[in-house]
């Protein structure tokens, strides 16, 4: 097999370690400096970029909004609103990224001097995005132009009872659209079939998108001289909200976004916002925020209201100015994602043993009776990672109603099976991205269902389980594993979904000292031949072919290890520890 690193072709979890691109070691004077360009070509940046990537600006990554579809006729509405004094009124998801689009546009039209209102759908009580009772509300209230952020792109029957209802409604997603868009005043949506120039920003999350919309509509309040006597939105301080929704929704860090959130964490440590400063004191991060804390701490918390507690406590705790207020939500949102854990361990075991009824199955479509509709997307992230396949949860109400949610694989898109499904009559709703979606289905549709999505994706599933490999960016001795590596890694990134964290093998090593950690962990201590030696940990893996290699391998068997190089701090000491991911003999 070509391009094999270290000539595994078949490690401890039976997969072949190939070089990401055609890396093959150093080639430069500077080992380091020439790492980091390898790393950003090899996940696409262009050889000429390679300085802009390094530092990555906004400026140098912004687009014209007016780019996209609609994004001139929204500005003009909302500018409209502004000057008329119309009620504005935000509607959004109640996932991070929903939250964080809301809250960008209400603080957007604080400054602008205009008070905003919200309203978050109940995940059980109502479901996702808008419905037909929530806009006919929002009329009766006195609502003059609704905002959906992160929804609308099919909220047909919901959009035409807004018309109806004499509401004018702007669509601010980035979901996956049919032919025929929904009844909108402004449908701005990079992934709108009839995008053109603009279906180069697809990967946006909606806070992005959002943004864009933000840009679009001071200009055009500065064209029209409304900043004469009064200032202009600082933008780039919403940035903070822009990487924490791009991150937490997993969209891919290349091109803008990668901008987006490179800056944002910026303007996130300094700590401005009352209520991200709060979630990240009561989650104990007291050093610069980093896409880990953005998708693993502060994302499942705010996640949290909507999953297990009130649907619009992330709006709330990231529009409030009040500190004490502030620390309230917060408190509330870590005891809520407490809640939420247990809910989600409960599932997940029910889960697991119906998917070992289906392991012949390319899709695995589990469904239960009262199975939480807040965790079941968690459920089938995990569920996907262990059985390397899309895997589609299915919570199921008293009245024989389901919601669904799924993740897949890369090469594998789910969203656009689902919304196959969709059309075929076999769903009440779905829709979503490549690798998640999400439905409503009838309980004695399942099966059918099942039957369905597997047969649309198997060629698919196949191919992408067959092209299984850990993609490998360097081998370096056990002295290599060190601080000035990790140190020289950040200039590659920030690091997430679509712009992956440095895959680094070192070796050929001996273990020459394993522990086991609270019954479940494998920590190691490999010394290479060089001399030198450094500390490895592998988590949840004891009962796993990595443990069972590290045991037969002793102090006497050479291996090769597999994994991300990660800064490890205990007792104010610091050094450099790799996370195991997979190992093979050497």
């Amino acid at each position: 097999m070509a391009n094999l690193v270290c000539g595994v072709s078949s490690s401890a979890l039976g997969q072949a370690w190939q070089w990401r691109g055609q890396n093959s070691g150093f080639s430069g004077e500077n080992p380091l400096e020439d790492l980091i360009d390898r790393i950003l070509i090899t996940r696409g940046c262009p050889r000429e970029s390679l300085s802009a990537y390094r530092d990555p600006k906004i400026k140098n990554f912004m687009p014209d909004p007016s780019l996209l579809c609609d994004m001139d006729r929204a500005a003009e509405r909302l500018a409209k609103a502004i000057y008329k004094k119309e009620s504005i009124v935000i509607f959004g998801d109640y996932d991070v990224d929903g939250a964080t689009s809301s809250a960008l546009m209400i603080d957007l039209l604080r400054q602008l001097g205009v008070n905003a209102g919200y309203y978050i759908p109940d995940r059980v009580a109502e479901g996702y995005g808008p419905a037909v009772q929530s806009m006919r509300k929002l009329a009766e209230e006195g609502a003059n132009l609704v905002v959906t952020v992160d929804c609308g792109a099919q909220a047909y029957e919901a959009l035409e009872a807004a018309k109806e209802a004499g509401l004018d409604v702007v669509v601010v997603d980035h979901h996956q659209c049919q032919p025929q868009l929904p009844e909108a005043h402004a449908v701005v949506n990079p992934n709108r079939l009839d995008e053109e120039e603009g279906a180069q920003y697809g990967h946006l999350a909606a806070v992005g998108v959002a943004f864009l919309l933000a840009a679009a509509l001071v200009r055009h309040l500065r064209q029209d001289g409304y900043f004469s006597d009064r200032p202009e939105p600082k933008l780039m301080a919403l940035l903070d909200l822009v990487a924490l929704g791009t991150v937490a929704d997993v969209a891919a860090l290349h091109g803008l976004n990668r901008a987006f959130v490179a800056q944002g964490l910026k303007v996130m440590a300094a700590r401005h916002r009352p209520g991200i400063a709060a979630l990240l004191d009561v989650a104990g991060v007291s050093r610069p925020p980093t896409t880990y804390d953005l998708g693993f701490i502060l994302g499942p918390r705010i996640n949290a209201g909507g999953r297990v507690g009130k649907s619009d406590l992330g709006v709330r705790l990231l529009t409030s100015l009040d500190k004490n207020e502030c620390e309230n939500l917060a408190l509330a949102l870590n005891q809520f994602n407490l809640e939420r854990r247990s809910i989600e361990q409960t599932v997940t075991e029910a889960a697991e043993g119906l998917c070992e009824e289906q392991v012949e199955r390319p899709v695995m479509v589990v469904a239960g009776e009262g199975w939480h509709p807040g965790v079941i997307g968690i459920v089938a992230g995990r569920l996907k990672q262990k059985y390397d396949r899309p895997i589609i949860v299915i919570g199921i109400d008293e009245e024989g109603n389901g919601k669904g949610s799924g993740r897949s694989l890369s090469g594998v898109d789910l969203g656009a099976a689902v919304l196959s499904a969709k059309q075929a009559g076999l769903l009440v709703n779905g829709g979503g991205h490549a690798m998640a979606a999400g439905l409503s289905i009838k309980k004695d549709q399942i099966e059918d269902f099942s039957t369905f999505i597997s047969e649309r994706v198997q060629k698919d599933v196949e191919t992408a389980r067959a092209n299984k490999a850990l993609l490998i960016d360097e081998v370096l001795s056990a002295g290599g594993v060190n601080l000035s590596l990790i140190e020289a890694l950040e200039a590659g990134g920030p690091y997430g979904a679509g712009w992956p964290s440095p895959h680094i093998v070192a070796g050929p090593v001996y273990a020459i000292q394993t522990r086991i950690l609270k019954e479940k962990h494998l920590s190691v201590i490999f010394k290479g031949q060089d001399g030198q030696s450094f500390k490895a940990i592998a988590f949840n893996a004891v009962e796993t072919p990595i443990t069972q290699m590290v045991v037969a391998a002793g102090r006497d068997r050479k291996l090769w290890v597999a994994g991300k190089i990660q800064l490890n701090e205990w007792n104010g000491r610091k050094d450099a520890q790799l996370h195991i991911e997979d190992i093979a003999w050497a």
